[in-house]
């Protein structure tokens, strides 16, 4: 492939005729807005995200779109801001292991901006968010596994160029003007892991979505950037990334081919290069009876590449405990619901229980593995020892998605707010994505008397 080539498909993917998209994508990109709206009304009065809301609110501006946690609109690059940043506050969003990054939050927050700033339909809505999340895989898929080692947050990264892709899409873009907007979009695209653990890392997400409506907004406008700032010479791989592949991402490409459709939902409110282990050791414990106080030793195994990402030897914070496999380990043998958002507070890292057993554990990287799998071995004194493992490669139907999906929300939200917005997205034909934008905003007092039948 040569080096401008690599802008001809992102293109293509941005321009698919909505004909062409096949239901199996759709459905995949319904669940998916479902979770992301589920997360961010759930992650509306974090610290980080009253901060942002507050941030945006001072800037004034043309208002055309919302803001979970407000019910005045702001300008779009203000809202996809602020929604990017609240929607990845509780790190509970949906994760694709194809370049190991979160696409929902910076691409939906974008695509909902430039929704609503041009009254698209929330079908439309769904298939640009769709578009600009599979744009996401497959960039974060070129940049390759030496991008995020370098410690490149491939969810603001690859994510702003989604989040170009879907914004540009429902501000009718041509693809003279899209090629301008992805060029220009990277010398904004940015991010680091080294905000991990911090209100940094949601930032991240924010400032994707941000940048997505902006290079979009200014290309429509007639802004000129360079020819190719993805593969071009000095552009973003090239600059960004050791080992690009320019081949493999694009052997099957849309529409033939959704690599987003293998996306994976959290369905425990920490890293997700943890869930492996936790629901390893949920295993263990369903399987065998085994006393927390005759746990003399757990052992991990885990692909390298999480040890610089979740490896927390001594958290201090409810957040910081979201990235220690060790604190983890402890909190799911001690019978700790590490589904709910709530479980996770400070008090956590100095309960004297946990920090015992959390001692026992032993975190060690096994490039054998790949990335979504997880053993443990767990030795109770001299004489006891069980082992376990997951994958979470391991296929889901979409009748437990669905389940598992609407279980997570209504522990978030209730049952009330989670069925309002399930219905929304189940027949996205029959509303506008300022409809979803209603949802998403509405106080939770609203609600009363609105659930469907």
């Amino acid at each position: 492939m040569s080096a401008v080539s690599i802008m001809e498909p992102m293109i293509a993917i941005a321009t698919i005729d909505a004909r062409h998209i096949p239901d199996s994508a759709r459905r995949i990109a319904t669940f998916s807005l479902f979770d992301w709206m589920v997360v961010t009304r759930a992650g509306r009065n974090e610290p980080v995200s009253r901060i942002v809301l507050s941030f945006v609110a001072e800037e004034g501006g043309k208002a055309v779109a919302s803001v979970v946690g407000s019910s005045v609109l702001l300008p779009a690059r203000a809202a996809a801001l602020a929604n990017g940043s609240i929607s990845h506050a509780l790190d509970y969003d949906d994760t694709h292991f194809a370049y190991i990054g979160h696409p929902s939050v910076a691409v939906a927050p974008a695509a909902l901006a430039a929704a609503e700033q041009v009254n698209a339909s929330a079908a439309a809505l769904r298939d640009a968010y769709l578009l600009g999340a599979e744009a996401s895989c497959r960039i974060g898929m070129v940049l390759g596994r030496a991008h995020y080692q370098r410690g490149f947050h491939q969810t603001s990264t690859s994510g702003a160029f989604g989040a170009t892709i879907a914004a540009g899409r429902l501000l009718g873009l041509t693809p003279l003007e899209m090629r301008h907007a992805l060029s220009l979009v990277s010398t904004r695209a940015s991010g680091l892991k080294s905000q991990f653990g911090t209100m940094g890392k949601p930032f991240n997400a924010g400032i994707a979505a941000a940048n997505g409506i902006e290079a979009a907004s200014l290309a429509k406008r007639g802004f000129v950037s360079c020819d190719d700032g993805l593969t071009g010479v000095q552009g973003f791989v090239e600059t960004h990334s050791d080992h690009p592949d320019l081949e493999k991402p694009w052997h099957d490409p849309p529409p033939g081919t959704f690599v987003f459709e293998d996306i994976k939902y959290k369905l425990h409110a920490c890293c997700h290069g943890t869930h492996a282990m936790i629901e390893a050791l949920l295993a263990a414990r369903q399987r065998h009876d085994f006393a927390m106080g005759a746990v003399t030793r757990i052992e991990v195994h885990t692909h390298p590449r999480w040890l610089r990402v979740c490896d927390i030897k001594k958290p201090r914070t409810g957040l910081e405990a979201k990235f220690s496999y060790a604190l983890l380990a402890s909190m799911v043998l001690n019978g700790l619901d590490t589904s709910s958002e709530k479980t996770f507070n400070d008090a956590l890292c100095t309960d004297p229980a946990l920090e015992r057993l959390a001692a026992r554990v032993i975190v060690s990287g096994d490039d054998r593995l790949s990335e979504t799998e997880t053993r443990v071995s767990l030795e109770c004194g001299a004489d006891e020892r069980f082992l376990t493992s997951h994958d979470l490669a391991a296929p889901m139907c979409e009748g437990v998605k669905e389940r598992k999906l609407r279980t997570k929300a209504r522990g978030l939200l209730g049952e009330l707010e989670a069925e309002i917005l399930w219905a929304a997205v189940s027949d996205l034909d029959a509303c506008s994505a300022g409809d979803l934008a209603k949802l998403l905003t509405f106080p939770s007092s609203a609600v009363s008397g609105r659930i469907p039948a």
